[in-house]
């Protein structure tokens, strides 16, 4: 999750009902999350120096907190960006050399 939301506010800084919808969108709606479990990920990644926060105040509508990512989190999201890779080419190799059909009708 730390990753996904680090990915987002790299492309631009974002508010928790929209990384909720942007989520929603870029998983082609696979993936719902809810407000209560984006917003302990929020609140962890600022403690940790990977994000931080700030209120805008819309000429209308009421105020909303805004994220960015942060130094720290740029950094955090390249080692967490080569992990991946990793180990998708990994998972890649190993899966172009298998079969994934069941066999004996198990699930």
């Amino acid at each position: 999750m730390p990753s996904i939301i680090l990915s987002i506010l790299a492309r631009a800084d974002s508010y928790g009902y929209d990384i909720i919808q942007q989520v929603h969108d870029l998983s082609g709606g696979e993936i719902e999350w809810s407000a209560g479990s984006l917003y302990p990920v929020l609140h962890r990644m600022k403690a940790n120096g990977h994000i931080e926060d700030y209120w805008v105040e819309p000429e209308s509508g009421r105020k909303r907190r805004f994220y960015r990512i942060t130094a720290k989190g740029e950094k955090a999201l390249i080692k967490e960006r080569e992990n991946w890779l990793a180990v998708h080419g990994l998972l890649a190799r190993l899966w172009s050399e298998i079969s994934l059909e069941t066999k004996g009708g198990a699930a």
